[in-house]
């Protein structure tokens, strides 16, 4: 049978991996344009340790959002409770911190966090209720349930109905030897030199221990998803069940599995918010990144690896939105001469449709670079929703989602 499923996925969703070369040319010229930027703007935040730092803290919750998304996805289910189950992660996190210690905290988010997607999955799969409607009302659920809570439980105990009592900071780790030497590299304002130092210093600088095991989680997608025999089920449950089904996957089973680890994702992605990014469940404080974490799925084809370039892209803006406002200026400089080096290679090389693409999009924000003296913050978190309409409008026929995505599907047994 694994031969069987091999063979059916092998030529459409067996990604080419780009060569180490490649990405280490792609990072140095992206530092090359970044510290060339910081030279003529005097924005010396775009390199800072402050800014990577966090990119880095709002890059973990989208990311793991996406991962919840991929999972189900690429089982056949769209999960539109993602923001439901990252507001349960908030709560249940902190509650459990509180009493019991941030890791405990993590955990309790994890659990409950499976017990909604396993409760969704039982709504889609096995009732056959729109998948849409369930995961909508799994958001208004947990709001709502997350606001009765507080009500009862935080006043009690220093917090009120939208505000929890401050929880326990989970530990952090700054790598001895490397971290102050690479903000004393950062200090001489060396050109390239000291810009790569000074980002790369905000990810060895108080990081918490929640982020490096969090981080794990996309090699570990990609090995189960790609590497392993449930993987190979799971996706090809996705992909056409009906086959599948024939070949003795337990379709409903997959997809409950799927949905359980989509929640528990999700919901531990909530929890980093309320255990790290804040010390303190707020209310609102998904702030519609479960969402966004839907998006990146978009945005990354349904790959880890492309869930993850989404998240940090997202991450980004969300970092440059609490910076300085010379940042986003910067920011946009940086997109402007990175884009007009892949026009001229786009040209270069023939592909003329893309070139014209990458032209208009360039001219555009140049646009906006030279006429607007301050880009609105408002902007900035209108970001991530434009980014991601791009990706549909420009990249629309390289998507490869799974084929049988959203379509309801009952076993054969319940039909006979």
């Amino acid at each position: 049978m694994t031969d069987l499923l091999n063979s059916f996925l092998r030529n459409r969703w067996v990604r080419k991996i780009a060569s180490p070369s490649r990405f280490t040319l792609f990072v140095v010229a992206l530092l090359i344009i970044v510290s060339t930027v910081r030279r003529i703007t005097g924005a010396a935040d775009i390199t800072s340790a402050g800014l990577s730092g966090a990119t880095l803290r709002f890059t973990i919750p989208l990311l793991m959002a996406g991962l919840g998304g991929l999972w189900a996805e690429r089982s056949g289910v769209i999960n539109i409770g993602l923001e439901g189950m990252m507001i349960a992660g908030t709560w249940l996190g902190a509650w459990f911190a509180f009493i019991y210690g941030p890791w405990v905290g993590f955990l309790a988010a994890a659990i409950g966090g499976a017990v909604i997607g396993l409760f969704h999955g039982i709504l889609v799969v096995r009732i056959g209720i729109d998948q849409a409607v369930s995961g909508l009302a799994i958001n208004i659920l947990a709001l709502g349930a997350a606001r009765y809570l507080s009500g009862i439980l935080f006043p009690s105990r220093g917090g009120d109905i939208s505000l929890s009592p401050v929880v326990e900071q989970t530990p952090t780790l700054t790598v001895p030897g490397i971290s102050p030497l690479l903000g004393s590299i950062a200090d001489k304002n060396i050109f390239l030199l000291s810009d790569g130092a000074g980002i790369l210093s905000g990810f060895v600088t108080e990081i918490s221990y929640a982020t490096i095991l969090l981080l794990l989680a996309v090699p570990l997608s990609t090995w189960i998803l790609w590497k392993t025999k449930f993987g190979l089920r799971l996706r090809f449950c996705g992909e056409n069940p009906v086959a599948a089904e024939s070949l003795g996957v337990k379709v409903y089973r997959m997809r409950y599995m799927a949905l359980a680890i989509s929640g528990m994702f999700a919901s531990v992605g909530g929890a980093y918010l309320s255990l790290v990014a804040s010390q303190v469940y707020r209310e609102g404080q998904t702030g519609g990144r479960g969402f966004i974490g839907l998006a990146t799925v978009i945005f990354g084809n349904w790959r880890p690896s492309g869930v993850l370039a989404g998240s940090v892209l997202f991450g980004v803006t969300d970092a440059l939105r609490i910076r300085q406002p010379t940042s986003i200026h910067a920011a946009l400089l940086v997109v402007i001469i990175a884009g007009s080096i892949y026009v001229i290679w786009a040209f270069a090389t023939g592909r003329m449709k893309h070139g014209v693409r990458a032209l208009m999009a360039t001219s555009f924000i140049g646009l906006i670079y030279l006429t607007v003296p301050e880009i609105p913050r408002e902007f900035v978190s209108f970001f991530p929703n434009l980014a991601t309409i791009l990706v549909l409008v420009l990249l629309a026929q390289r998507l490869k989602p799974p084929a049988m995505l959203a379509v309801p599907y009952r076993e054969r047994e319940e039909t006979e």
